[in-house]
Parts: structure tokens; sequence; C-alpha cells
């Protein structure tokens, strides 16, 4: 985030100059009127009027222009923060997320949005006019001192109330963003699963349950609005009150006749455009929350985040795994999901992972491929810690079929091709190395067809064919495969077994996560978890035979 602001800085020094002289030509009309009331009232000079009038009116019309300068170049700095930072908020985001650690940056684009919308509001326009205060005290001051003093306490009030407003407003206005969050996490999920709200008669169920959340938000927003209401009223009090004191106060010495009437009426309006930021300040003060929220969000993602530093670029893996004392719990968990895993594959051998319900095969898949990283040990492809490989230059030798497939809206030639630029042969080649090349052209419009949101198009099988064939695209070098034919039909799982021997031919290193039996029969070497322990590793025969030995009697057999 540091980098960013200093990107942008130069856009806040310029601003910060046009409110510099924004503020400076603002005192134009209190000085027209200290000049109406003292010289053309006394003079009685038409043309002491008009010239004041027309200097006066060209003023403000430089200050009109120079204000229309700041608003348009602080929306240009907000378009550029936006163009740098959404960008990496999505790749930080999808890194938090699939590593089940990203809930509270599920909004991180909208946090980027907020920031960008602060920079074209008010708020942002106060920002940049309240240091100038100082500007205007001291001017009134050498009008007297007196109203000098009156000006000051009533600046340190106004400005002690916007700091009491800061204290006692924070937390609740964070509590509400809060718990607006969760309501709204609660809905996205739901949202994703409306198929079985609806099929299981949730509805209800839901609802009650958003209301729940909804209702916790609202208590927490009705406090915090009524203690902001009633700042903003105190403030606005306040202000009105300190006016007329500027005013009473500037009466008296003209009747002391220690200043003309034109000076009281110019102070009195000095003031009151000096207190007016703080004040804006005040009634917005959610809104300043708010970003500062989004800002220390989005400076948690990048920290959980870093970037990469530029690296030596390594060669080309050719499948080489070693899994070393790997140790992975979730959040929360008593225990850890994977305890000690140990083993390793030479490049082109294939690893079968079989096991009991949260033994732990599909967490191993996630760190096998880098998606997760490992609390403790490591998982080393061709000797690199795969968790540590940058991802752009991992991707294309990795394949990867997860238990939830997840197709993106677009053609299945742009899912096959990973949303890059398609390469019809490629493609071709993808779906024909995963046995689906058949299916694809039996589709409406063949790789052309549009499979809709998550890929809503397509059949369950449909879907885990392609995704197999977008595992398959480009060479890569490790292919995991979890659950791949859990949707699958008998023709789908031919195919499967197929590409499975034919990537074995080509010394592609495969692993499998699997239940069927069918898919293991050309398996190599099988891996047994059990409550995340590796209990059995070797040759597919020789845990065959093992777990048969373990496996208890069959009670009447002969």
């Amino acid at each position: 985030m540091r980098d960013l602001v200093r990107g942008i800085r130069r856009y806040f020094i310029y601003a910060g100059l046009f409110s510099l002289a924004i503020n400076a030509l603002l005192l134009v009309p209190a000085i027209y009127m200290l000049q109406v009331f003292d010289r053309v009232l006394s003079s009685r000079s038409d043309e002491t009027l008009v010239m004041l009038s027309v200097a006066a009116l060209l003023a403000l019309a430089v200050m009109a222009a120079l204000d229309v300068l700041r608003a348009r170049l602080l929306a240009a700095c907000g378009v550029v923060l936006d163009r740098r930072l959404g960008p990496k908020v999505l790749q930080g985001l999808l890194a938090q997320t699939a590593r089940l650690s990203g809930a509270e940056h599920l909004n991180g684009l909208r946090d980027v949005s907020a920031l960008r919308n602060f920079l074209v509001g008010a708020g942002v326009i106060a920002l940049f006019d309240a240091p100038w205060l100082p500007l205007f005290l001291v001017l009134i001051y050498l009008f007297h001192p007196v109203l000098g003093a009156v000006a000051l306490a009533g600046a340190v009030l106004m400005l002690a109330l916007a700091a009491l407003n800061e204290r006692l407003t924070r937390a609740p206005l964070e509590q509400v963003l809060a718990a607006g969050r969760r309501a709204g996490r609660f809905v996205d999920a739901a949202a994703g699963s409306a198929e079985t709200v609806s099929a299981l008669g949730m509805q209800g169920a839901v609802t009650r349950r958003w209301q729940s959340l909804n209702e916790a938000a609202l208590g927490e927003q009705a406090a915090a609005s009524g203690l902001g209401a009633t700042f903003s009223g105190l403030t606005k009090f306040t202000r009105q009150f300190i006016q007329m004191a500027m005013l009473g106060t500037g009466a008296y010495l003209v009747i002391a006749q220690h200043l003309s009437a034109g000076v009281m009426i110019a102070s009195t309006i000095i003031l009151g455009r000096a207190l007016a930021p703080v004040e804006m300040l005040v009634a917005g003060w959610r809104h300043l929350v708010e970003v500062r929220a989004a800002w220390q969000r989005l400076q948690k993602l990048f920290a959980a985040n870093p970037p990469a530093q530029p690296g030596t670029p390594l060669p080309a893996p050719r499948g080489e795994i070693a899994v070393e004392r790997v140790v992975y719990g979730f959040p929360g968990a008593e225990r850890p999901a994977l305890r000690g895993v140990s083993f390793s594959l030479k490049a082109g051998e294939s690893l079968g992972v079989i096991g009991p319900t949260a033994a732990g095969k599909s967490t191993l898949a996630r760190l096998v491929v880098g998606v997760w990283k490992p609390a403790a040990g490591a998982v080393r492809l061709d000797g690199a810690d795969v968790a540590s490989w940058p991802r752009d230059q991992l991707g294309p030798y990795v394949g990867y079929v997860p238990q939830a497939v997840g197709l993106f809206s677009g053609t299945v030639a742009a899912n096959i091709a990973r949303l890059g630029e398609p390469d019809a042969a490629a493609v071709i080649r993808a779906a024909q190395r995963a046995h689906a090349h058949d299916m694809i052209l039996r589709l409406p419009r063949g790789y052309d067809t549009e499979v809709g949101e998550a890929g809503a198009a397509l059949s369950p099988g449909q879907r885990q064919r392609v995704a197999l064939a977008r595992a398959l695209y480009g060479e890569p070098r490790l292919v995991v495969l979890d659950e791949p034919n859990a949707n699958m039909d008998a023709e789908g799982d031919e195919a499967l077994v197929r590409t499975i021997s034919d990537l074995k031919q080509s010394a592609v290193t495969v692993v499998v996560v699997a239940h069927r039996p069918s898919l293991l029969a050309g398996i190599e070497k099988l891996l047994v978890l059990k409550d995340g322990v590796a209990e059995m590793f070797g040759p597919r025969a020789e845990v065959i035979a093992r777990v048969t030995r373990s496996m208890p009697p069959v009670r009447g057999a002969a």
C-alpha cells in the first residue's frame, strides 16, 4: 500500500496546491463585503463598486475552474488507484480464498471501489480544505486580536467535538460494517447453494438465519446512527453558536469603535468558511470509517500475499515429487488434517490415494499442487518447494481436477485453454488426450458451446470431462485428479482410465484420489490415509495385499 501511495502522491500534491488557491480565493466574498461596507458605501462611488464586482467575479470564476480541476484530478487519481489495486487485490483474494483464509477479504474489490468512490466524494474535499483552517484564523487575528481569540476558541471546540466523535463512534461503526459483511457473506453462500436450499425446502430457515444476522446489523446501525446524529446535531449547533459569538463580539467592538462594520461581517463570514470542512467531516464520519477499514483490510490482504520477488526462472519440471513429513491443519480444528505424511514419486510414476472419508486425501491433493502450504514439512517438485514456486511459472506444468469442478462463463474452448487466448490445435489436443473430443463435438456448437455461469449448461459429468481436458492443456508434467469420475457415466469412466494410461506412457507423474477400484487398475503405487496419517505406501499389489490381510473376516465364511 505504501508503494501505491508513492505512485499517486503527485495527484495529492497538485490537489493540495489547488486547495490552497481555492481556499485563498474563498476569501474574496468576505473581502468584497469588507470593501463595499468600508469604501463603497462611504464614498458612494459607482466606479469603485463596478471594479470591485468585476474583480470579485473574475476571482470566483478562477476558483470555480480550480475546483473543477481538483475534482477531475481526484477522479483521475481514483481511476489510477483502481487500475493498480484491482488486479493485485483479485490475485490476492483468489490466493487467500484458495487457502480457506480469505473470508474477511471476500469484498476486496468492493474495498477498492470504496477507496475510488471516496476520491470523488465530498469527504476528500473536506480533508483537503480542513488543513487551511489556521490560515483563516491568522487572517481573523489580523483584523482584531479579540476576534482572533474567539475564532481560535471556536476552532478548538469544533476540533474537540470531531476528536470525541472519532473516539466514541469508531468502534460502533466498525461493528456495523462487520455485521453487514457477515450478513452479506451468508447471502452469497445461500445464493451459491440455491439449488439445495430450494430442493430441501430450506428457504424459510435460510431467511430466518439471514434475518437474525441482519437484525444484529440493524441493531448496531441504529445505535451507531443515533450516536452519529447526536454529534452531527451538536456540531451544527456549536458552529452556529460560534458564528453568533463572533458576530456579537464584532458588534461590541464596532460599538466601541475598535473596528468597522465591514470587518465584523467579513470576519464572521471567514470563520464560517473555516469551520465548514470540520462540520462536513463530522457529518460524513461514517464514510471515513468505511474507507479506513477498507484500507486496513487491503493492507492485511497484501501483507498475507506479499509480491513475489523476481528470481531465477526454474527449468521445466520433470515431475519428481517428494512429500516430506507434511503437517496441515485447518483454522480452529482440534487436530491437523494431515500429520507427518511422507512419500516420494519418480518422474512418470503414478500414485493412487485411498482411505475413508475425512482421511485427508483432498487436503493432500491441494498440497501437492501447491494451492495450500503445509504448516510443517514441504512438498517438493524436482527439489523445489511447490508452494513457493511462482504460480504463473508452475501453472503450465501442472494439471489439476478438484472434487468441485469450477468452470467459467465462456465457451468450452476458452475453459480448456484456461481462459487464455485459445490455441485451437492445443485445445483439441488436450480434449483428445482427455478422450473428451467426441463428447464435445456432440454439444450444440462443439468447442464454441457456451457453458453458462459456473458451467450450468453442462451436466456434472460433462463438466468433469471438460475440466480434465483443461488439466491436460499444454504439456503438464504433474497431473493431480481428486475424485475425477465422481459424476461420470460408464463412458466417461472408461475414457478416464484410458487417459491415465496415456499419461503414464507419456512419463507424466499422476496422482489420483479415488474410491472406485477401476481407476487403480494401472496405478503403480498406493498410499493409504487414515485420520491424516499415512498407514501404508508402496507398490499397488503389495499394498492391496496388506489391506486385504488387515480386513476382518466375513462372518459365516467357510
